[in-house]
Order: C-alpha cells, then structure tokens, then sequence
C-alpha cells in the first residue's frame, strides 16, 4: 500500500475526460461513472486542489466538470488550464506540451502531494503523462481511478496510487537484485569471486554498461583480464538488446605505419598502392555494436585524431575518399600504460584521453586478488575440460600445496591471469589420467619462479624442497639464505644424524670452539626457520 502525507495537501493534476467525463445529453450524468468527478467523491481521500487540462473547445465541459466537483467536495479547488493540441494522438505534439506545462509549473514539495490522474486522455496523453512522471519532470505519483462494479448514483468507483519508485515495491526490488546478481556474474564469468574491490568494481561497471552507450576505458596490468571483461560487456548488452551490432576488436600495437589508418577507418579503391578494393574498415563494422581498441596508448597521432572525431561526430572519413563514412558505435578501450604520463611525453592527445575517460575502469592485477585464486583455479579446471574433452582434477594434496604457493609472495603472478591458464595448461596436459598430482604442481612452481626470473639461486629441486618444509615458502625469505638453508637440507638429508650433519657443516669453525656442540648449533639455524631434524629428514 502507497501512502500520502497527512501533513501535506493533495493536489491532482489529470486531464479533461472529453468522453468519459461527458455523458450523453439524454443520460443523467449523476447516473454513471465520470472518473474526474470520481477522484473527489472518495470520503477517506480528499483532493485540495484538482488542476484540470482542456482544450478551448472543452470550456463548457470543464466548467461543468468544475461545477460539479465544487457540489461533491467543497473542499476541493479546482483549477482550469488551456491546453491546446491540434492531434491528441500526435505523439511528439503531446509529449512537448506536458513537457512545457511541466516545466512552467509550481511545484510545492514541502507543502503538496501530487498525484497525476491518468484515466483520461487518449492512450498517447497517458503515455506521456508516465513517461513525464516516471523521468521526474512531474514530481509525483500516479492515480488511477476505474468504474465500480455495480453502477450507482454518486457511486466513486475504485482509485489506485502507483509510486514509479520501483524499490518501494518488494517483489520488483527482489526481482531487479536478482538480475542485477546474475549481470555481475556474467562479467565475472560466473566465479564467485571473493575480492571485496572487485566485486564493487563490476557492480559498478554493470550499472554503466546497461544505462550509458559513453565510451569505457578498460586500464590494469597485461593478463589482468582487460580483454574477456571487454567481450562479457558486449555479451550483457547484446542480451539486454542494447546493441544491434557487432564486437569488432584489434589490438593497435598490431596497427603501424600507413595501414593503420585504412584498418581502422577504410579506404576507397585506388586510395593508394595495393587498394584494389573499397575497405570499409574496423570502425564501420562496429556499426550498431562495440568497438573495442585494446593497448589504445599505442596508436599514432593521425590515428588518435581521426578517432576522436568519429567519436563525437560519429563521423569519419576513409582514405582516399572525398565523403564522409558514418558510424554509430560504443567505445571501450583498453590499455596498461599511463595514458597520463603519455599526454605529458606527447604521446597520446589529450582531448581524447578527456573524452575516453568518462567511466575509467583499473582492472588489479591477480597478485592484488590472491583471494580470488582459488575460485579462477576452479574455473581454469572447467576450461580445461571443456576444450579438451578430458575431465581435469587436481589431487587434494596437490590443490593444498599449488594454491598456498599461488596466494604467497613468492608467487607474483607477472602475467597475472595469463599465467594461472598456462600453469593450468601445462599440469593439466602433463597430468597422468586427467588428475594433477604434487610432483606436478612441484614442477609448476619451478617453472613459473624461473619464468617470473626472481627465484633463488638454488637449483629447482632445492626450492621446490624449500618451498614444501618453510610455512611461508621459499620466497618468504631472502635467496641469499635460501642458498644455505638449501644447502644445509642437501647435508642432513645425506648425514647419519644431526651431529653428523653438524660435524660437516662447521667442520672449520668447530676446530677454535674448545667443546663444540655441533648438534645444537645446527638445531638452533634450523629453528630459525621453524624446521627441525625430524621434518628435514623424514
């Protein structure tokens, strides 16, 4: 139920009912149902002032309506105004005179309720009347007054109040949630990512997506992900039907010297050497859709300029030709340099960066998301299964020991998305009947620390050894003891006991020392690093 201040008075403001609110002359007009008179015969809801549209042609009625609403509620003011339309039915002409009368009104917040009353009128003024409530320009609610069951005299009939706020309704606000959580997860691609950040980034990213066709800029490291986000945003306004085109994407490091410019915007025949055809180019086809210009920082100056030009006339013209080429498209671009620093070098225009920026986006890198590691491992296994045909597991042990290594400084995801795909690539094609074991994972972890080129010294075996006794991993210390804690495990692992190990180990410095304690000197180093004789050698 929606309802009024008691505090405020009512005003309606609706149309004159030329058919509905004028019977027949040999009727009595007591006798049936006219919904203006209607409005103010409720005893339990009273009109303070009812300002009622009409035609000069209506005058008669309208006083007679006006009449007659003064002999059921004399507490009602009624007021007149010409509204002049030569075609009801004409949308543009009605919508413009509601707009203007909107504009040139009174409204009182503080003091007045308002309610436009839209039973009467031709389909095309109720339209308006919602379309003109709904955007603010009338600020109020909707009343729709309907004919009783039974006909009777003075009868009021039934009244309906509708707020266009639709978060006041329950089960709408549920069902808008609902969808809005199922346009999240469609940008995510469905993981149920845990990062707090994140989740607010494409919570906000959806809302610019489904309300604005601006053009988005897509920032973030290379493999943050820049270039899937881009698709899913296409995908989502393609269900939405926000777009009647095409995704068309190029990278522009890919786009140098004089092809450049005909990749982008076209050429016509005979433009220049080799142009044996007309070429509509990348910014035609986007046409209706979304252009996507992924590494934008690396297009040239020329190419920056024409651009931009095309964004904001929706205009561009191809090489060659003497004709503008017309194209109406959304923009998202993608970068991982500074753009900024790159106006300031020179290097990329800065009305354009301006106009590209509205809605800037920096996608974290994965290194930022550790807590999202595990649900894209997660779905990496799918992928997997889904392109190969081979349903991928990992062993639990082995899941424990890749995603403590995946959330721990020592992995610091460089590639960052790119590389947990391709350690899911490689375990998985590696990996004895479709299930990652721990070797597996060992010999992963190896290869991304060198891959990443700031791993320790110590050889591979050493550090996947390191990295499985240390609670922290490898990486949580410095490689200079890493070298030498490596080296003390190769010694105890290849001695009897812990004297034994510590008879080699300091068999120099154990000569000045007059009772040299061997054993415990090696059990206290060890202890530093929370080992012990028992988990080394085990």
């Amino acid at each position: 139920s929606i309802y009024l201040d008691m505090n405020k008075k009512t005003v309606v403001i609706g149309m004159l009912g030329v058919k509905l609110d004028s019977p027949p002359k040999k009727i009595d007009r007591w006798s049936i149902w006219r919904p203006s008179v209607s409005v103010c015969q409720h005893e339990d809801f009273l009109v303070d002032q009812f300002d009622i549209l009409h035609t000069k042609k209506d005058q008669k009625i309208q006083r007679q309506i006006a009449g007659d609403i003064e002999s059921v509620s004399p507490e009602t003011q009624v007021n007149s105004h010409l509204y002049n339309v030569r075609d009801p039915w004409d949308f543009e002409e009605v919508y413009a005179s509601l707009h203007d009368f909107a504009r040139n009104y009174h409204f009182d917040l503080e003091k007045n309720e308002y309610l436009i009353h839209i039973t009467t009128g031709t389909h095309v003024q109720q339209i308006c009347w919602f379309l003109l409530t709904e955007s603010r320009h009338f600020p109020a609610r909707l009343l729709q007054t309907s004919p009783p069951s039974k006909r009777g005299k003075r009868t009021p009939g039934r009244r309906t109040i509708i707020d266009l706020d639709l978060s006041r309704y329950d089960e709408i606000a549920t069902r808008f949630s609902l969808e809005q959580k199922e346009s999240h997860s469609y940008l995510k691609s469905g993981i149920e990512t845990r990062n707090k950040a994140f989740n607010k980034l494409i919570e906000r990213i959806e809302k610019v997506v489904v309300a604005t066709d601006s053009p988005i800029l897509l920032s973030g490291p290379t493999g943050a992900g820049k270039s899937q986000l881009a698709k899913r945003i296409f995908e989502l306004k393609k269900i939405r039907q926000l777009v009647s085109g095409d995704l068309v994407e190029v990278n522009c490091a890919t786009l140098r010297g004089d092809q450049a410019m005909s990749t982008l915007f076209g050429h016509k025949k005979g433009a220049f050497t080799g142009a044996a055809t007309d070429r509509k180019g990348l910014l035609k086809s986007a046409d209706g859709g979304v252009l996507f210009l992924d590494e934008i920082g690396e297009l040239g100056i020329d190419e920056q300029a024409m651009l931009l030009r095309a964004i904001e006339e929706k205009q561009f013209q191809p090489v060659g030709a003497d004709q503008n080429s017309a194209s109406d498209f959304q923009l998202i671009a993608g970068t991982n340099r500074d753009l900024r620093k790159q106006v300031v070098d020179g290097k990329f225009r800065e009305d354009l960066l301006a106009r590209i920026n509205l809605w800037d986006f920096r996608l974290p890198g994965l290194a930022e998301r550790r807590e999202d590691i595990e649900p894209n491992l997660d779905y990496e296994l799918d992928q997997f299964t889904s392109k190969t045909g081979q349903r991928l597991t990992i062993n639990k042990e082995g899941r424990a020991k890749f995603l403590k290594f995946a959330k721990s400084d020592a992995a610091t995801w460089d590639a960052n998305f790119r590389d947990l795909n391709g350690a899911v690539t490689r375990m998985g094609t590696l990996a004895g009947s479709g299930r990652v074991s721990v070797k597996d994972v060992e010999e992963e972890m190896d290869r991304l620390v060198k891959s990443w080129g700031n791993g320790p010294v110590a050889d591979g075996a050493s550090f996947q050894l390191l990295d499985g006794l240390l609670n922290l991993g490898a990486r949580s210390i410095d490689h200079f003891d890493q070298v030498q804690l490596a080296e003390v495990i190769r010694v105890c692992r290849e001695s009897k006991s812990l004297s034994d190990a510590g008879r080699k180990l300091f068999a120099v410095s154990r000569a000045s020392k007059k009772n040299p304690n061997d054993a415990d000197r090696l059990r206290k180093y060890l202890a530093k690093f929370g080992l012990s004789w028992r988990a080394i050698v085990k």
